[in-house]
């Protein structure tokens, strides 16, 4: 960090006068904060790191305070570096603002074979943090072994399931997918059924997997219960929202089986409980039937949440959640993202699979391909019906896709008339395509959030990332304050 972006940053932070998802601030005036092992733990154990300022004091508003001493400022803080496991390599930047010494520590990023980055004194299980807003929180037992299981490759999907054995499994489905696999494969079609049973990760020494019993059960919630899909329609924009007959629920279904009697059955629910629209093209008057929202979409959602959920003991409980509300449809999977990977990133770069043995037999049993195309056919066919792209949101424990219901233009710059039927849908907002959209909206200088309200998108680190920074790659959007990119100032504006 330059000095001057050191000073720009104490600017903001007394500007908005608070500390950030990668900002803590220590004041260090009457000397080196004594415990910064939680914010030495939880930025390393983030992705991007994060940076103690030193020098202002909070509860005065984040006033200058100034540093007792810079040289042994950076010893003091060197020495609780080393007191993590594994040691944190702290970068300082010192300055002097209105005649205060004022310093930071910058906390790289950890990688996440590696993580997690505790303190020593307390060890993995009480000296672990994450951190979540401006607070250094301690790690969950679920949190710490997600790292582990990435780690040591630990795969969920293979662990043995006691109590099963092959009679409670379909065995015309286990017949069919072995002539599958062994068709074209004569190498492998020489082994016996139980060498290809080991071999295909349907049994672990002779024992059934998980992989097996979810993909070729006869009934897999006889042995794990939670492993299932619960499906709600609310009648309103929020669970706790009631219809005018004061129901909680318009809709309210619990649904097992297979992964692929699952997805079935899901997908059925959601055609079940979505409304349909009368679309009249402007230009010819023809009429057409259009579902809420893409089947495909939906169905894509719905397998990767079961083929990618984690399915480890931690998370066995919780089922796949699908939740319908009056603007969206939410498919809440258990475990957030595996391994590197990170919303901006999907469908864009190459996944780490949790789950390989069970996403290689559902492949060949549903309609998955497996071959990392799910989120990129999400979003085509999300535009092609004329909505906004899916939303992705990665939290502790879960992982949420969101689909929104209004109604966008096949063609730019013309309209579609959307009338309700008699299942009722109001008609909805004009959206367009977002490129061309930002690009006609940015004719005098818009925020990051005025484009995000634009767009009718909540999370405007998504918008940044997936509209505004392509778009100055390319030269069609500049900023107004070139030398300050993430100056809170910052605005946007059509080249």
């Amino acid at each position: 960090m330059l000095d001057i972006e050191l000073v720009d940053l104490i600017k903001d932070i007394q500007n908005k006068k608070t500390e950030f998802q990668t900002v803590e601030v220590k004041s260090a005036h009457g000397g080196c904060p004594k415990k910064l092992y939680d914010t030495l733990s939880s930025f390393s154990n983030q992705d991007g790191g994060g940076i103690i300022v030193f020098g202002l004091d909070e509860e005065r508003g984040f006033a200058l305070s100034g540093v007792y001493d810079l040289n042994d400022l950076q010893k003091s803080v060197t020495m609780q570096c080393q007191q993590m496991q594994p040691p944190v390599r702290a970068v300082f930047t010192l300055t002097e603002i209105e005649g205060k010494k004022v310093a930071s520590a910058e906390i790289p990023a950890l990688d996440i074979d590696l993580r997690p980055c505790y303190y020593k004194g307390r060890g993995k299980y009480k000296g672990s943090y994450i951190r979540v807003g401006d607070a250094d929180l301690p790690m969950t037992d679920y949190e710490i072994y997600s790292y582990e299981a990435f780690r040591k490759h630990v795969r969920d999907d293979e662990r043995v399931i006691d109590r099963v054995d092959m009679t409670m499994l379909d065995q015309e489905k286990i017949e069919s997918y072995l002539l599958k696999t062994r068709a074209g494969r004569p190498g492998f079609a020489r082994f016996s059924d139980e060498q290809a049973y080991e071999m295909l990760n349907i049994t672990h020494e002779g024992r059934l997997t998980l992989a097996a019993v979810m993909n070729f059960g006869i009934y897999p919630q006889g042995y794990l219960p939670q492993l299932a899909v619960t499906a709600i329609v609310v009648p309103g924009k929020e669970i706790g929202d009631i219809g005018e007959r004061y129901e909680r629920f318009l809709d309210n279904k619990r649904i097992e089986g297979t992964i692929a009697e699952m997805t079935e059955a899901a997908v059925s629910f959601c055609i079940r409980n979505m409304k349909t629209k009368i679309v009249i093209d402007p230009e010819t008057g023809k009429r057409e039937d259009q579902m809420e929202y893409p089947v495909t979409a939906i169905r894509e959602a719905i397998l990767n949440a079961l083929i990618h959920r984690d399915y480890s003991t931690f998370t066995e409980g919780t089922p796949v959640q699908i939740n319908m509300f009056s603007d969206r449809l939410e498919i809440r999977s258990p475990g957030g993202l595996y391994g590197r990977l990170t919303v901006e990133q999907l469908g864009i770069v190459r996944p780490d699979l949790r789950n390989p043995a069970l996403a290689v037999i559902a492949e060949a049993l549903t309609e998955a391909e497996n071959r990392y195309s799910g989120i990129p056919t999400m979003r085509r066919v999300m535009r092609e019906h004329g909505l906004s792209e899916p939303v992705f949101e990665n939290r502790r424990d879960e992982f949420i896709v969101r689909l929104y219901n209004g109604i966008v233009s096949k063609e730019s710059g013309s309209s579609v008339r959307v009338r309700e039927n008699k299942e009722g849908i109001n008609a909805g907002r004009e959206i367009g395509d977002p490129e061309e959209r930002i690009t006609k909206f940015c004719a005098t200088p818009k925020s990051r959030q005025e484009i995000a309200e634009m767009l009718g998108l909540k999370t405007v680190f998504y918008v940044t990332q997936r509209y505004i920074t392509p778009l100055i790659d390319k030269g069609v959007l500049i900023m107004t304050i070139p030398d300050k990119p993430r100056s809170r100032n910052q605005k946007y504006v059509t080249r």
